[in-house]
């Protein structure tokens, strides 16, 4: 899920810094509406300079439309790098595994009717033949997995966004409903919880695969871009080394001696050597990065049913266990 970018709003911006200062050990006093002053020392300090020695500052929040030139230590604007460095100084290190155990709705405290149960997993499970719920439900937890990202991509131009990306667990999958209905949910108590024993590297796998899905869009016309300019600049290249070389040729042909033949010649491979070397170059160039910032992970509980079901499929019965997540209306084997 992409969340919207926030349009710069001056009021707004000094009262994150304000928090954000102070949160850091600065001491903050506004000394006019758009005017922070600022005492620093040690990791607030570090935003000027690396030493983290006493620094004081009286910053300026300008409107967007400011004309005149900006001075990136004093003044915040939109895109200034002291906003940048403040984020991430904010990002704790390394990164915590956040737990809540939520709730999203009350219906979720009972078990759903076996057809409206069996309804939903013949429309998720289409080959299904028969199913039968064998036994009582019990109710259970269904973890998953979100993470704030922010998400930069290095192409001719600098693009970043926002993302919260929601997977299930264990199996990966992206769980798109979660990352949006999450303002809504109800945190509750967790006592009791089995929480799964974190698996990092499975997990990241998955988070980047889930990561990718929501870039699809914007990958899609940066790519557009990169190819186009890319074709221009290879196109330029070409023409360039291919009139120089058929006027090398021209000078081979006219001329009689050997040595400046030689010479001709040694210039000309040269010249394709030189050739190679620049649409290489152009590739390398017209790479496209992408390179996530983590900011914070959560692991969610939920309410969910578990069932021992028996199902028919390709003529043959099965037995399985599986689990319906009721603020999904959706099963998870």
């Amino acid at each position: 899920m992409k969340l919207d970018r926030a349009s710069y709003d001056p009021a707004a911006v000094l009262d994150f810094y304000e928090q954000s200062l102070s949160a850091l050990g600065a001491l903050c006093e506004r000394t006019w509406h758009d005017r922070l002053e600022v005492v620093a020392e040690g990791r607030a300090a570090e935003l000027w300079s690396t030493g983290g020695a006493l620094h004081a500052v009286e910053l300026r929040f300008a409107p967007a439309e400011t004309p005149t030139a900006r001075d990136a230590d004093r003044e915040v604007f939109p895109g200034c790098p002291l906003t940048f460095r403040l984020a991430e100084a904010l990002r704790p290190s390394p990164l915590v595994l956040e737990k809540a155990a939520l709730r999203f709705d009350l219906r979720q405290q009972k078990p759903p009717e076996n057809e409206v149960a069996e309804k939903l997993w013949r429309a998720q499970f289409a080959s299904t033949n028969r199913w039968r719920l064998n036994g009582e439900w019990k109710l259970c937890s269904h973890f998953s997995l979100l993470a704030l990202v922010r998400c930069e991509i290095q192409a001719i131009d600098q693009h970043w966004s926002l993302h919260r990306v929601a997977i299930s667990l264990p199996g990966g999958e992206p769980d798109d409903g979660l990352a949006r209905e999450l303002d809504y949910a109800q945190v509750v108590g967790d006592e009791g919880i089995p929480w799964p024993k974190p698996d990092l590297p499975a997990w990241q796998a998955h988070l980047a695969k889930a990561l990718e899905g929501d870039l699809a869009g914007s990958l899609s016309a940066v790519r557009s871009r990169q190819e186009n300019s890319l074709k221009r600049e290879l196109e330029r290249l070409d023409e360039y080394f291919e009139h120089y070389e058929q006027e090398l040729d021209a000078r081979a042909k006219r001329t009689g001696k050997e040595e400046v033949k030689q010479k001709t010649a040694e210039r000309l491979a040269a010249a394709r050597a030189e050739h190679e070397r620049r649409r290489a170059d152009q590739l390398l160039r017209h790479q496209i990065h992408i390179v996530p910032h983590f900011d914070a992970l959560l692991l969610v509980a939920e309410p969910a049913w578990r069932a021992s079901l028996l199902v028919e499929q390709d003529h043959k019965s099965h037995s399985l266990e599986a689990a319906f997540v009721p603020r999904a209306r959706q099963w998870w084997l």
